[in-house]
C-alpha cells in the first residue's frame, strides 16, 4: 500500500524503480519483448523494488492479460460423492487436484445440473455454467455424445478422462489402454492350460468395455485358444460350457459369480477361475483377492489437467492411453484335471 492507502499499482513500481510501466510489466509477467531488451541489472532492480513494498499484481487485471482466469472445470456425469462412488472416483480426483495445485489453478466442480434418478447430469442444462472455467475435465463411465459434439463446435477447451469415439471431430483425452492389458492376462491363462474362456460382459456402451472385448477376442485369437462371450453368468453352471476361466467385465460380476460357484461346491480357481478386469464401478462388498489389473485412476486425472494445460496454451486434440498393472491375484491358476 502507498502512505495513503492506496493499492500500489504497477505505474508505483515503475516510478521507484526508474523504468518504464512496460518494463514492469514485462518482468512481472516473465516475458520478452522482442523491441525490448531488459538488462538483468533492471530487471534485478524491479524485482528489488517488488520485495520491498510487497507488492502483488492485481490477479484481475492479470487475468485481462493472460485472457485466462486460472479456473479448470470439472464435470462428471455421475454424483461422485455418494459412498457407493467414492472407492472409483476418488483416486481420478486426488491426480486432478494434485496437478491443478502444481500448475496454480483452482478447480470448480459444477453441480448445479442435478443427477435425477436414472438420468445423469448434462453439460448444456439450463443451470450450465461451463464457461466460467478457462477448460474443463469431464469425468464419467459414459459422456454424451452430444454434449461432446457441441463442447467441440463451439470451441470449448475440455480434456475427457476415458477414451471417446469420435463426436464429429477426434475428442481430447487421456484414457486407460485396456487391450494390451486383457491380452496380456489370456496369455496368461493359456500358459496355465487354459482352453476354453469366456468373457461376461456386454462388451458395449462405453468405449471402456468395448476395449476389454476386443482385447479377450484378439487375446484368445493370438494364443489359439476357444473363447465365448456371454452377457449374462447363466450358462457357466449349466454343465455344457466347459469354461475353465472367467474374464469378469465388472469387478462385481466378479464376485457374484465367485460366490455361485462356492455355493454349488466348486473350488475357485481350480475349478473356476476368474479374472476381474478392473476397479469397481459399483457397490460390491468382497475380499476376494482377483487376478486382473489395476487401472491408473490417479495417474489419469493428472495427465487430464496437464493436457487440458497444453490445449489451452497451444491448442491441439491431444489423445493418451496408459498402461495398466497387471495384478497376480489368488484366482487364477491351473484348471483342475
Amino acid at each position: 500500500m502507498t502512505p495513503s492507502g492506496r493499492r500500489l499499482t504497477q505505474h508505483d513500481i515503475a516510478r521507484m524503480a526508474g523504468v518504464s510501466q512496460t518494463t514492469v510489466s514485462l518482468v512481472l509477467n516473465g516475458r520478452a519483448d522482442g523491441e525490448v531488451r531488459i538488462s538483468p541489472e533492471t530487471r534485478e532492480r524491479v524485482l528489488q523494488v517488488i520485495r520491498e513494498t510487497g507488492y502483488v499484481a492485481d490477479p484481475a487485471a492479470r487475468r485481462l492479460v493472460e485472457r485466462r482466469n486460472r479456473i479448470y472445470g470439472v464435470f462428471t456425469y455421475e454424483a461422485v460423492f455418494p459412498a457407493e462412488s467414492a472407492d472409483f472416483y476418488h483416486p481420478f480426483l486426488v491426480g486432478i487436484e494434485e496437478c491443478a495445485e502444481e500448475a496454480g489453478c483452482d478447480l470448480l466442480l459444477f453441480t448445479s445440473a442435478k443427477v435425477e434418478q436414472g438420468e445423469r447430469r448434462r453439460i448444456f442444462s439450463a443451470e450450465s455454467r461451463i464457461r466460467l472455467a478457462d477448460g474443463c475435465v469431464l469425468l464419467g463411465r459414459t459422456i454424451d455424445r452430444d454434449d461432446l459434439s457441441r463442447l467441440l463446435s463451439e470451441g470449448i477447451p475440455f480434456v475427457s478422462v476415458g477414451r471417446r469415439d469420435d463426436a464429429g471431430g477426434p475428442v481430447p483425452y487421456v484414457g486407460a489402454d485396456y487391450p494390451p492389458a486383457v491380452r496380456a492376462l489370456v496369455r496368461r491363462a493359456a500358459a496355465l492350460g487354459h482352453r476354453r474362456m469366456a468373457y461376461v460382459g456386454s462388451g458395449q456402451g462405453a468405449e471402456s468395455y468395448a476395449d476389454r472385448l476386443r482385447g479377450f477376442v484378439e487375446g484368445v485369437a493370438e494364443a489359439g485358444v476357444e473363447g465365448v462371450h456371454l452377457t449374462g453368468a447363466d450358462t457357466l453352471f449349466d454343465g455344457t460350457s466347459g469354461v475353465t476361466v472367467v474374464f469378469a467385465e465388472e469387478l462385481a460380476d466378479g464376485a457374484a459369480i465367485a460366490e455361485v460357484a462356492r455355493a454349488r461346491g466348486l473350488d475357485v480357481p481350480r475349478d473356476l477361475s476368474i479374472v476381474a478386469l478392473g476397479a469397481p464401478t459399483r457397490p460390491v462388498s468382497t475380499d476376494i483377492d482377483f487376478a486382473g489389473f489395476r487401472i491408473p485412476r490417479r495417474e489419469m486425472g493428472r495427465r487430464a489437467v496437464e493436457l487440458l494445460t497444453h490445449v489451452l496454451e497451444h491448442g491441439g486434440t491431444p489423445q493418451e492411453l496408459l498402461a495398466c498393472e497387471l495384478v497376480e491375484g489368488s484366482t487364477l491358476a491351473s484348471p483342475h484335471q
